[in-house]
């Protein structure tokens, strides 16, 4: 009892020191820490690891769309998929906390996770220190048995790792989650968001305070900022200090609360094409998940050359690209996610002139209209955070659907629809519904948008048997995209309209509807680094290369990188036409994307 005691002592008595360090001076404005220059090493950079590892990693369980790293909200919210699946797997009194001594990491090897680092290009990693959960991957004096060393694989992984990634010469830097789920202090999601303050001072500060003065990353990634302001979490001070402490090679990311103005942007799920002035990095994993979701299927991981795709736009448009990787809670990385960052990294070596230390062109690449048609049984999509197929991008599509309704019944059908961001229904004709403007603009407890069913409807009399014309349009612009029909009568409640109503012709045989989706997509993109210019290609040119750019200076070399030699060229009608007629099939040096350097600015 009295070591408890004394413990608690110690503790509190920290937490108050560090509070009175920490508003001892005043903090700078926004516009002063604006002021303070972004690290070159990390615009240079272009490719990080984020690696989100932990307590969830051992049901490792969510929704073939969720984040696994939210399965402790799923249960506290009484999510029938986590809960159920908890029960029937590990017992009725099973508890979240009983996970942690599950998490034993006993295939964890820290110089085995850099080397895979390292053969992926990455030139930074951040760690998952602390989630939403509150559990620790360091010893942490705030976090009593509930700590990778006290409890679960009993070592600092933290600093096991922080000396791994340093041999390689990968910087290391972490993520630190702001607010926790279920701290005593403050419930986050619970509690009043106004009410943090206590949990913020006597717990977050000074355990924040306590991993970077441990171990100085370069890199600071903070989360769970989004209830509160940036005032409400001392963001200003904190940020400062951090600075102060780790000194110029720092640099933080953009996640401080309403209020902040500062750090490197952080776009998650997007199509990786950010036009800023300041640094970014586009945010995802490699499936849909961060924390590694066993229920994920293959189609649901990005490919190889999705992934190069990815980050070459990235670049192209000045930014980067935080790839995440979920392990195991053996410490196992998964095979299928090695391959692909290494592949990347491979890809990387090959044309790595074009990468590191690049800088945005006058222009960031070429686009053309893509399609995809197939046949679709039904009009029920939540595609999320997905394309609906390749080579249809993310963003900014549109879908025509076309064919025949055959109804069971003689009357009305009263028609009703969700859809983001829009929709017309036609029917033999007629404009049926209208939900062009957009309909959905909720978000979820796990950040993300959610479908509500709409109040507008359409009404259309319709024959038994009879095959009606119908046409669906659609429009997604950013972030979740989604669409759904549905249908009722008297004789039928209110359903998603199945797929055994619908044909693709009037000769009523194959069922379905005809689909066309239509989006641009890049197919060049451009750098430039060392005075010269590089032009990504992500589909091979055939005989010739056409560039819709402007004539270099007479004399100017073009060659392809990871093949020796020069490749002929011209300059006509405003195309620079790059003759690779003569490449040789085994002298191309890769399967994903190829890259053009012209030497010679303009």
């Amino acid at each position: 009892m009295k070591k408890s005691f004394s413990i608690f002592f110690i503790i509190v008595l920290f937490s108050l020191l560090s509070i009175h360090s920490l508003h001892s001076q005043e903090a700078p404005s926004w516009d002063e820490l604006n002021a303070r220059p972004y690290p070159q090493w990390f615009i240079d950079a272009k490719l990080g690891i984020f690696i989100h590892w932990g307590i969830y990693s051992v049901p490792a369980y969510g929704g073939p769309e969720s984040y696994a790293e939210w399965f402790l909200r799923g249960i506290d919210v009484g999510d029938p998929r986590r809960t159920q699946f908890m029960k029937q797997v590990w017992g009725e009194d099973f508890t979240y906390r009983d996970f942690a001594p599950l998490f034993k990491a006993e295939l964890f090897d820290p110089d085995e996770w850099a080397n895979i680092f390292q053969k992926s290009g990455a030139k930074y990693i951040l760690l998952t220190s602390k989630h939403h959960d509150g559990y620790c991957l360091w010893p942490s004096r705030y976090a009593p048995n509930w700590n990778s060393v006290e409890i679960g694989p009993h070592r600092n992984i933290v600093g096991e790792l922080k000396t791994a990634v340093e041999k390689q010469d990968i910087k290391f830097g972490i993520y630190y989650s702001l607010a926790e789920w279920n701290n005593p202090l403050h419930y986050w999601y619970k509690d009043p968001h106004d009410s943090i303050a206590n949990y913020v001072n006597n717990y977050m500060i000074p355990q924040f305070k306590e991993v970077i003065t441990a171990y100085k990353p370069e890199v600071l990634f903070t989360d769970g900022e989004w209830f509160n302001t940036a005032e409400q979490w001392h963001a200003r001070e904190l940020i400062d200090w951090y600075y102060n402490t780790v000194g110029p090679m720092a640099i933080v990311n953009d996640r401080w609360g309403y209020g902040a103005d500062v750090g490197f942007k952080t776009p998650e799920y997007s199509s990786g094409g950010l036009k800023i002035d300041r640094p970014w990095a586009e945010v995802r994993g490699l499936g849909r998940s961060f924390g590694l979701n066993r229920y994920e299927k293959l189609s649901t991981y990005m490919t190889s050359r999705e992934l190069i795709e990815l980050f070459a736009r990235a670049i192209a448009c000045g930014g980067g690209l935080i790839i995440n990787v979920g392990p195991a809670a053996d410490g196992q990385i998964p095979l299928i996610q090695q391959e692909r960052i290494e592949a990347l990294g491979e890809w990387i070596r090959i044309n790595e002139e074009a990468v590191y230390g690049s800088t945005a062109w006058i222009k960031h690449g070429e686009e053309h209209e893509v399609t995809l048609t197939r046949i679709d049984t039904t009009i029920n999509f939540n595609w999320v955070r997905n394309s609906p197929g390749y080579p249809i991008m993310e963003d900014y599509f549109t879908a025509t659907w076309n064919g025949f309704i055959q109804p069971d019944f003689d009357g009305e059908y009263t028609f009703t629809a969700t859809a983001d961001e829009g929709m017309y229904l036609f029917i033999d004709g007629e404009l049926v519904l209208d939900l062009w403007e957009g309909t959905v603009e909720s978000t979820d407890s796990e950040a993300m948008r959610e479908l509500e069913q709409q109040d507008k409807k359409g009404a259309v009399k319709l024959k038994k048997g009879e095959l009606h014309a119908i046409r669906i349009d659609f429009r997604e612009e950013t972030h979740a995209a989604s669409i759904s029909l549905s249908w009722e009568h008297k004789n039928i409640p209110k359903e998603v309209v199945p797929g055994r109503n619908f044909y693709t012709t009037n000769a009523a045989i194959q069922h379905g509807l005809n689909a066309e989706y239509r989006s641009m997509r890049q197919y060049i993109a451009y750098t430039q680094n060392h005075g010269n210019i590089y032009a990504i290609c992500f589909e091979w040119p055939d005989d010739r290369l056409e560039l819709p750019i402007d004539a270099p200076p007479s004399g100017t070399k073009i060659s392809l990188l990871g093949r020796d030699g020069d490749l002929p060229w011209k300059h006509e009608n405003g195309k620079l036409i790059i003759d690779v007629s003569g490449v040789k099939y085994n002298e191309i040096p890769n399967h994903e994307a190829w890259t053009f350097k012209i030497i010679n600015n303009y």
